[in-house]
């Protein structure tokens, strides 16, 4: 593979997309160098602050149907207006590392409350340590509003213990299933008693009164635990590094995880004490993340293809409650992960449905064009589809995004063929079809429009 072509690659994985003039810029770089430099555009964590209140925005038994509505409109305000500034944070940033990891880390610790505030909070945490130690992430994301509410350990209390949080925190968030005991579960979540949070102030507190204070006996260790020695332990096992970079591997080099190179990941992690940053490092410069098996052959998720889309032709949007309906489209709506396990990725982001939809979605963007969305709807979806009927129809009379068609091509070097910008557009390599048809194509805007319109473009 040419320097080109891996560069190429390195930022469809470890951001999404690289561009014309950033490629063309970086092109005699070796890939040390455009690491560093990938890692240097992250250094800082930019956090979203769009939800500047923690409303209470519960139902009330006394209150009115118009008072419930206002309650809803408020509601729907704050997760439209804290989705809408990650999508801008993630087309408009430089800091492309940070946000592919606060994406990653957004799926693996999966969190669907409806408040907005509290998702704001963690999602901000994520970002700062999307690329930092993972033991103080784990802690930090334990002890949030959002994660002590979603998994019920605001009721873990030691006359009545709760054993939601300890369970997921093994069986998704640290070892997986299969290398802890029922009994494990058990003892861990008395520990974990007294983890809650202020609602007045959004913050963690520890509230000794309801701590379980007697001897756990957790994976063959015995002692009166608290849960940050319940992450030790959980910690101290390479288990636990192995299950973290078995999937970071499916997220960025391969969806079929080579045993060889996942322990040489897990090795860096353990040893490295858990630090995110060099194992990240340690990935991009890897010779195996480069070979051809593993280019070419990830499934976009659809934020990473919105986003790519977006920032590939410098896309802004006129009414940005579009970019939320693509997603209740596709299937990824950021902040509402289907459940606790989060979205699985991979080739389940593809059926017919959807396939058809991701073709027809870079035209409508890229030309003013209008798409019916009326085609696919989760079952979850059915009932805010049915409520939006209406409001649908006008929403796709209103939308119009805008692309930058002179920048995009101003940032094409001169005398580049037809066919070479197919093949910086796309990661697999074109087929003779492909070829054939970019070369008869005289217009370059329509032969662009055909080409990210393909099934090769879903690939990364």
């Amino acid at each position: 593979m040419n320097n080109a072509r891996q560069i190429k690659h390195l930022y469809a994985r470890a951001g999404f997309g690289i561009r014309f003039e950033d490629l063309h810029d970086r092109v005699n770089w070796s890939i040390k160098k455009t690491v560093k430099k990938l890692f240097e555009t992250s250094a800082v964590s930019q956090p979203i602050t769009v939800v500047d209140e923690n409303l209470d925005l519960r139902y009330h038994k006394d209150q009115t149907e118009e008072e419930k509505k206002v309650i809803q409109d408020l509601r729907n305000k704050q997760e439209k207006g804290l989705n809408a500034a990650w999508f801008t944070q993630m087309n408009d940033s430089e800091a492309q590392l940070r946000e592919k990891m606060t994406l990653f880390w957004h799926n693996h610790f999966a969190c669907n409350i409806g408040n907005s505030y509290y998702a704001q909070q963690l999602n901000n945490i994520q970002r700062a340590n999307a690329l930092g130690n993972f033991k103080t992430l784990l802690i930090q994301v334990s002890q949030t509003p959002a994660m002590l509410q979603f998994l019920n350990n605001q009721q873990n209390v030691k006359a009545h213990p709760n054993e939601n949080f300890a369970r997921e925190l093994m069986e998704l968030f640290t070892i997986g299933r299969g290398h802890y005991t029922e009994q494990d579960i058990k003892e861990s979540a008395r520990a974990f008693t007294g983890w809650q949070y202020d609602g007045k102030t959004a913050s963690y507190v520890f509230r000794p009164g309801v701590h379980d204070t007697g001897l756990k006996t957790f994976m063959n260790n015995t002692a009166n635990f608290c849960g940050e020695d319940i992450i030790d332990i959980i910690l101290k096992n390479p288990l636990t590094a192995k299950y973290i970079c078995t999937k970071l591997y499916k997220y960025l080099v391969n969806e079929v995880p080579d045993d060889t190179h996942v322990e040489q990941m897990t090795n860096v992690f353990y040893k490295g004490n858990y630090e995110i940053g060099p194992l990240l490092e340690f990935v991009f410069t890897s010779d195996w993340f480069y070979e051809d098996k593993n280019t070419g052959n990830l499934v976009k998720s659809p934020v990473e293809f919105l986003v790519g889309l977006n920032r590939q032709f410098y896309v802004k949007y006129d009414n940005p409650d579009v970019l939320l309906q693509f997603q209740r489209t596709l299937g990824q709506v950021l902040f509402r992960p289907p459940n606790v396990a989060g979205w699985p990725g991979g080739r389940s982001w593809i059926d017919s449905s959807s396939l058809m939809y991701r073709m027809k979605i870079p035209s409508t963007v890229l030309s003013a064009g209008v798409i019916d969305f009326s085609g696919k709807a989760t079952p979850e979806d059915e009932a805010y589809l049915a409520s939006m009927r209406k409001q649908q129809f006008s929403v796709i009379k209103r939308t119009q995004s805008v692309p930058d068609w002179d920048k995009f091509l101003q940032r094409i070097p001169m005398k580049t063929t037809h066919q070479e910008v197919a093949e910086f557009m796309l990661e697999p390599k074109l087929n003779t079809t492909l070829v054939a048809e970019v070369n008869r194509m005289t217009d370059i805007k329509t032969m662009v429009i055909q080409v990210v319109s393909t099934p090769e473009y879903q690939l990364c």
